[in-house]
């Protein structure tokens, strides 16, 4: 299965609080914060919701 790297690039203060706990569970707590996963219906579902908060670069 391929590999993301997420990167948080917006703060998620004045998010609604489901955009908060989407990126707690992708493990992105600070600016800036990168980790890489794998690419899974689950996560790429989201990475989509909060799309606006993060940049997403395919692993190789």
């Amino acid at each position: 299965m391929a590999k993301i790297r997420i990167t948080q690039v917006k703060s998620g203060i004045d998010r609604p609080e489901r955009q908060k706990l989407t990126l707690k569970a992708l493990g992105l707590n600070k600016m800036h914060a990168t980790k890489e996963v794998e690419a899974t219906p689950q996560i790429l579902g989201m990475v989509r919701k909060v799309e606006h908060l993060v940049t997403v670069v395919e692993v190789k």
